[in-house]
């Protein structure tokens, strides 16, 4: 047992989380604009093709999970076969076949996601399973998602950039041809922390946990309702903000800005709720963020198109809500496996969360979009009146503010637990 990890030993750990947070922008905002513009396949077409892949992405985490567990003891053949097939699936993204384009986009999308849930899927257990104090748990999670925003900030930045000084198919040429060895050193930096790092053994003669283990309980039944639901609720935005920025706030110009504001004060304000979280619980600091985040987006209604300053305050309190989000839930989660005793079962705790937010996230594409559509909203047209203020901020504080009730009684619950109070 580790008291109290280094910094060294928590940046070796979490960098593997850059390259897997950069990945994402590539393959969902600019790739559909890549094969649209470069190859003319329609809009529509290859927003239902992306629909169904993340469904079908959705679905097979669970079945990563399970067999990462059974064959916990190759680890790091695991990690590698999902980095070779995460970074084999970006080249491929961008380096399509004429012939076959949208063909070419579903096989590269699903062979460079698979790669991406079994990486992350298995970077979560393993630092779930670090033999260290539980208070510094948070921390764990903590530098691991900071450096995830990072990698998000840089993936906002660098393809415009880019695009700017080489166009459409070269740019992205050179931005997978940079991701390749960006992915290679990450993953020996994370297998070197491997090797040292004092993991918890499962059981040699463990019995099978199944998902229903996973979800008996109270304590389970409300933690992952309550993930669930604040997943939802900003899914929802991060489906929306193209729309609600360039048609109703009518600032296109200045969504770069706004979603560098976003990425920053989220990851700035990671070290302060993990402090909170020593504190005050790690319980209560994700519920005081969830409460952050629904004011912060109940203000989002009642702004009025050109006001730009409100929409960057807005962008910075919610950045600092979703610092906690991204940190705090894979901490609680590991101190239910292991309250639990199901070491053996990291993965599927952590592959359970990563359904949950791809459910929550094609849901967000699957509904909200097609709902706008039946009411009148036209992607490009100038927006007016509370439709997408609606869409965009009141629904989703309409649900986060359940998600809030159901935490609130988990805190409630945890209060009278004596023995195994999640810290």
């Amino acid at each position: 047992m580790v008291a109290s990890p280094s910094f060294s030993k928590l940046f070796q750990y979490g960098l593997i989380a850059f390259p897997l947070a950069f990945a994402g922008l590539p393959i969902y905002l600019h790739a559909p604009d890549f094969y649209a513009r470069g190859l003319q396949i329609p809009i529509e077409t290859i927003g239902a093709a992306l629909l169904f892949l993340r469904l079908f992405d959705a679905i097979q985490d669970p079945i990563i999970g399970d067999l990462s567990d059974r064959f916990n003891h190759k680890r790091s053949q695991i990690i590698c076969l999902g980095a070779l097939m995460l970074t084999g699936g970006m080249w491929m993204i961008f380096h399509p076949i004429q012939t076959i384009p949208l063909l070419w986009l579903c096989l590269s999308v699903l062979i460079c996601t698979t790669g991406f849930s079994i990486v992350s899927i298995n970077v979560q257990a393993l630092g779930g399973l670090w033999r260290i104090d539980s208070q510094y748990v948070p921390s764990v999670m903590g530098v691991r998602e900071a450096l995830g925003l990072c990698g998000l900030l840089v993936a906002s930045i660098t393809p415009p950039a880019l695009l700017q000084l080489y166009g459409l198919e070269i740019a992205f040429h050179y931005l997978t041809l940079g991701f390749v060895p960006l992915m290679i050193l990450c993953v020996m930096v994370f297998l070197g922390w491997l090797q040292s790092a004092p993991l918890a053994k499962p059981k040699q003669k463990a019995t099978t946990i199944s998902f229903r283990d996973i979800l008996h309980g109270s304590r389970a039944k409300l933690f992952f309702t309550g993930y669930f639901l604040s997943t939802v609720a900003s899914s929802i935005p991060a489906t929306l903000i193209i729309f609600y920025v360039r048609d109703y706030l009518q600032a296109e110009a200045y969504l770069g800005l706004f979603m560098i504001i976003y990425f920053l004060s989220g990851a700035a304000t990671m070290p302060l709720w993990i402090k909170i979280a020593k504190n005050r619980s790690t319980l209560t600091s994700w519920w005081i963020s969830m409460i952050l985040a629904c004011v912060t987006f109940i203000w989002a209604f009642i702004l009025n198109p050109g006001d730009l300053v409100g929409y960057g305050l807005v962008c910075l309190m919610s950045g600092i809500a979703v610092g906690a989000n991204l940190t705090l839930p894979s901490a609680i989660a590991a101190h239910l496996f292991s309250g639990k005793s199901h070491h053996q079962a990291a993965s599927r705790y952590y592959a359970f969360m990563a359904f949950l937010a791809k459910v929550s996230l094609a849901m967000a594409t699957g509904i909200a979009l097609p709902l706008l559509g039946l009411l009148g909203y036209q992607p490009g047209d100038v927006t007016k009146g509370i439709l997408m203020p609606t869409a965009y901020a009141l629904i989703p504080c309409a649900i986060q503010l359940v998600a809030i009730s159901v935490l609130w009684r988990l805190i409630q619950i945890e209060k009278g637990n004596n023995n195994d109070t999640i810290p």
